[in-house]
């Protein structure tokens, strides 16, 4: 822990130097910023009739885990834009991020080894070809060079990043390191989206907007293996393929986004049914996996500002959940509904609170698996009574605005984790703190 504070420490002091002399013209053709969030989440000891090599812990010290990022970019001809995002990631989740599939924590991935580490999470190329001559300003943000932006366009987005930076998008309900903290909440979580063990891969991501409307689709490299750290370049063997409808609307003189989405991934999975049928004795998903196996599925995903300091949302995906996860989180069916609001109206406009519930659920051909004493790479208790893995989440965050510092204390109760009737209830308690410049 004091080694994850010694390296966030050093981290944001070079970067609140180099953030005092960044220039504030917009028309600037850069951007830089900077962010470190740490997790830390604990929970009391909870009731469970057995417990297998997924399974979440009955008793823990508790989990902190850490992630810096550097976001920096550049606009070199007029419709180029080009991107880097060096990140530091470290520490762990409960119970090693296992054994609840709607994991409490969106900033901890699934690595062995807890020590912070720096990679390149992100670098890639934008390139906007204009349809029309009008225009609407752009601000600078993270990834994104202020300017202004066609209302009618094609884009080309190729290279390295995470397909949920574009795709699946929420203005209440997305962002781990602002909004809720739970995977489930984070985007339609029966979208097996396609991405290494941290949530990168290579893509190549196609849109065209018009106005109100924007049609997207991308094309992507999965996994060598479920849940790995190296991206497989067999790229007629292994892919993942997504396409996106976004219409944004003005209702009662509030915008709302409804986004419609359908994705198919192809990968050497292996078959619940298969490893069941084959197996002596436990079943074991990864001794039947082939290629030409696929996962494919649907997604709606709504947000609506109901207020002017509020607004509300609602998410419901399916998968055909006959063949392993392999990439995201083993969930087939989830419906999650939740608000978000400004605190504005107690005088603090800075910060927000928001509440949420989840409903995750799994294929027929999956349950099976799991009570016959199977294991994915997230979830496996060695027996399964059956029932819908239940999450509520309720956050507030408060922004310090002055020293860039914002903490949220974070409260979830996960019944039935791992879609198990026979353990828990968990209740979970966090604190997240994030720095951003």
């Amino acid at each position: 822990m004091k080694r994850l504070f010694s390296i966030g420490i050093l981290a944001l002091s070079g970067t609140r130097l180099l953030a005092q002399d960044r220039k504030t013209d917009s028309i600037v053709p850069y951007t830089f910023h900077f962010q470190q969030t740490l997790v830390t989440q604990w929970h009391p000891d909870f009731q469970a009739k057995y417990s297998g090599a997924n399974s979440f812990r009955t008793h823990e010290k508790g989990a902190t885990s850490i992630t810096s990022t550097l976001y920096a970019g550049i606009r070199p001809l007029k419709n180029l834009e080009l991107y880097i995002n060096p990140e530091l990631a470290g520490g762990e989740g409960l119970s090693h991020a296992t054994g609840i599939a709607g994991f409490p924590n969106g900033e901890t991935f699934r690595v062995g080894d807890s020590k912070p580490k720096i990679y390149l999470a992100r670098a890639y190329g934008v390139y906007t070809l204009p349809l029309t001559s009008k225009t609407e300003a752009d601000d600078d943000d993270l990834n994104n060079v202020a300017g202004t932006t066609p209302t009618h366009y094609l884009r080309f987005i190729g290279g390295k990043y995470c397909l949920a930076d574009f795709f699946d998008q929420n203005n209440y309900s997305h962002d781990p390191r602002t909004q809720f903290l739970n995977w489930a909440l984070m985007s339609n979580a029966a979208w097996d989206y396609p991405a290494d063990v941290r949530g990168y891969t290579m893509a190549l991501t196609v849109q065209y907007r018009k106005d109100n409307w924007q049609l997207q689709a991308a094309t992507s490299l999965e996994p060598l293996e479920a849940n790995g750290p190296k991206l497989n370049y067999h790229y007629g063997k292994s892919n993942g393929e997504v396409l996106e409808v976004t219409h944004t609307h003005i209702l009662n003189k509030h915008e709302g986004n409804v986004r419609v989405m359908a994705f198919i991934n192809q990968a050497p999975m292996g078959n619940y049914n298969e490893a069941v049928k084959q197996a002596k004795d436990t079943p074991n998903i990864s001794a039947v996996g082939r290629d030409g196996h696929t996962k494919y599925g649907f997604g709606i995903n709504i947000d609506q500002e109901i207020t002017s300091d509020g607004g509300a949302f609602l998410k419901a995906s399916w998968n055909d959940g006959r063949n392993e996860t392999w990439a995201y989180t083993e969930i087939d069916r989830s419906v999650s509904a939740g608000w978000l609001q400004n605190g504005r109206r107690w005088h603090r406009a800075q910060d927000n609170a928001g509440a949420a519930l989840v409903v995750n659920g799994l294929s027929a051909d999956h349950r099976n698996y799991l009570a016959a004493g199977g294991t994915g790479f997230m979830i496996g208790d060695g027996q399964l009574n059956y029932a819908p893995e239940m999450i509520a989440e309720v956050f507030y965050q408060c922004n310090i605005t002055r020293l860039h510092i914002a903490l949220s204390p974070d409260y979830q109760f996960v019944l039935h984790p791992a879609y198990n009737s026979d353990r828990g209830p968990v209740n979970i308690i966090g604190l997240r703190t994030r720095v951003a410049f």
